[in-house]
C-alpha cells in the first residue's frame, strides 16, 4: 500500500484556527484530500513523481482544479491528469460526496416544493454555497436515484444465514398533511461472515401484509440460506416468517424482550429483574437457562404478575439463538447493530424535518445506506466460511428448523 504522507503549514493552520476555526478545518480537509488523490495517482501509474521503473504504466500530465462542497465549507482539490495510459480515476469523490449530495438534493427539493422554512435556507446556504435551479435538482435526483435504485434491486448471490429486520419512522408530507412512513431495513451475515445491508423499502405502516410484502421482495431477488432472524416481537414479523421462510427460526430480540419484561415490573424491582434476566442470557446451555428462569419466576411472581407472565410466555422465542455455538450468541441475540444503524439514520435526517415526498426519503436514506454498506464490507467478519461450512455439518440447522415449526404450531393454536 502506498504510503501517504500530508504536509501541513504549522504556521498557517495556526493563525486559521486563531481567527476562522471553519477556515482551518476546511484547509486540512483539503491538504488530506488532495494527500490521498496523489497516493492514488501514484498507485495506478505504479510509480512515484520522476521515479522510473518497468511497471510503470504512464506519466502525469499536470492537474486540474475540482470544488467540492461538504460541511464545514467549499475547498478546492488539485486532481492529477494522466497520460499515455488509463485516465486518473478517484475514489473520494464517490465515497464522499454521495451522501452530502443527497443532503443538499433533498433540501434543493424541499425549496423547489415551496415548503422550504427559513433554517432550511440557512442550512442549504451553509452546505451548498449557491441555490439550485430546478433542472440541476432534477438531474441530480435521477443520478441518485439511479443508484440507489440499482443497490436496493441487485441480486442476492450467495448464503446470509443470520438477518435481522427492523423499521424506523420518518415524517413525510402527502396532500398537505404531515404522516409517519415505516422506513424497513434488513441487515444479513453472509456465509463469509460479512454484514451487509441486504434491503430497505417504505411502507405507509407495519402490518402484516406489508411485512410479507418486505420479506417477499428479499426472497424474490435471491436470498436463501438463511437459518436465523432477529427481532423485536411485532406480529407483522412473525406472520411474515412464518409464511416467507417457514423453515427460519425466529430469534426474538433479548435486548427488546428485557424491555418489555421490565416495563411490566414495578420500579422499584427492575434494576434486579435487569441483572438477573442477563445472567439466564449468559448461561452457557438451555437447561440452565430454563432453571434460571424458572428461579426469576419464583422470586418475582408475587411482586411483578405481569412481567413474570411475559417472561414465561416468551422465553422460548427469546432463547433460539441457544442452539448456536456460544461464539456466535452475542452476534445473533439481538438486533441492536440496527437499532444502532436505525439512530444513525435519524441523525443524518434531522436536518430536513419533513421530507416533501416518498422520493426524497429514499434518495437520502437509500443513500446513506450505501454508504454505510461499504464501511460494512472491510470491517472484521463475524467467522469465516471455512467455519459456518462445519457449523453446517452439525445438528445446529436442523434443530433451528425444528424451532422454526415449533414456532409456526404455537401461532397457529
Amino acid at each position: 500500500m502506498a504510503q501517504l504522507n500530508i504536509t501541513l503549514n504549522q504556521d498557517e493552520i495556526l493563525q486559521l484556527l486563531a481567527n476562522d476555526r471553519g477556515a482551518a478545518f476546511a484547509k486540512l480537509l483539503q491538504d488530506s484530500l488532495n494527500s490521498i488523490l496523489k497516493v492514488e495517482s501514484a498507485a495506478q501509474l505504479k510509480a512515484e513523481p520522476y521515479e522510473r521503473t518497468e511497471e510503470r504504466t504512464g506519466s502525469r500530465n499536470g492537474f486540474r482544479s475540482r470544488p467540492l462542497t461538504t460541511r464545514i465549507g467549499n475547498i478546492t482539490l488539485n486532481v492529477p491528469k494522466h497520460r499515455d495510459g488509463e485516465p486518473f480515476h478517484t475514489l473520494v469523490f464517490d465515497n464522499y460526496c454521495r451522501s452530502e449530495a443527497a443532503l443538499i438534493v433533498t433540501m434543493a427539493e424541499m425549496v423547489v416544493n415551496g415548503v422550504s422554512t427559513r433554517k432550511v435556507s440557512q442550512v442549504m446556504e451553509t452546505l451548498c454555497g449557491k441555490t439550485y435551479s430546478k433542472s440541476t435538482v432534477s438531474e441530480a435526483c435521477k443520478e441518485l436515484d439511479v443508484k440507489v435504485k440499482e443497490f436496493r434491486e441487485r441480486p442476492l448471490d450467495g448464503e446470509y444465514p443470520f438477518m435481522a429486520v427492523d423499521a424506523t419512522y420518518f415524517k413525510v408530507r402527502e396532500k398537505g398533511r404531515i404522516i409517519a412512513r415505516a422506513f424497513m431495513i434488513a441487515y444479513a451475515t453472509n456465509s463469509d461472515g460479512h454484514r451487509e445491508i441486504l434491503g430497505f423499502d417504505i411502507y405507509e405502516n407495519e402490518s402484516k401484509r406489508t411485512w410479507n410484502d418486505f420479506l417477499k421482495s428479499l426472497k424474490n431477488r435471491g436470498l436463501h440460506g438463511v437459518k436465523m432472524i432477529t427481532s423485536d416481537a411485532h406480529e407483522g414479523i412473525q406472520d411474515a416468517i412464518s409464511k416467507v421462510f417457514p423453515e427460519v427460526a425466529w430469534q426474538r430480540c433479548q435486548f427488546h424482550f428485557t424491555r418489555n419484561i421490565v416495563d411490566k415490573a414495578p420500579k422499584k424491582y427492575q434494576t434486579g429483574l435487569t441483572s438477573e434476566l442477563q445472567e439466564m442470557y449468559n448461561c452457557m446451555t438451555i437447561d440452565e437457562a430454563r432453571k434460571r428462569k424458572d428461579a426469576i419466576i419464583a422470586d418475582y411472581k408475587d411482586v411483578a404478575e405481569d412481567a413474570i407472565n411475559c417472561l414465561d410466555e416468551g422465553f422460548e422465542s427469546a432463547m433460539s439463538v441457544m442452539v448456536l455455538p456460544y461464539y456466535l450468541r452475542l452476534h445473533f441475540r439481538t438486533s441492536n447493530y440496527i437499532e444502532r444503524l436505525n439512530r444513525e439514520l435519524k441523525r443524518r435526517s434531522k436536518v430536513i424535518g419533513v421530507f416533501p415526498n416518498d422520493d426524497s426519503l429514499m434518495r437520502l436514506i437509500g443513500s446513506v445506506l450505501i454508504e454505510r454498506n461499504e464501511e460494512l464490507i472491510v470491517r472484521k467478519r463475524i467467522f469465516t466460511n471455512k467455519t459456518y461450512q462445519e457449523l453446517l455439518l452439525t445438528d445446529v440447522p436442523a434443530k433451528l428448523i425444528q424451532i422454526a415449526t415449533e414456532q409456526r404450531n404455537r401461532m397457529a393454536a
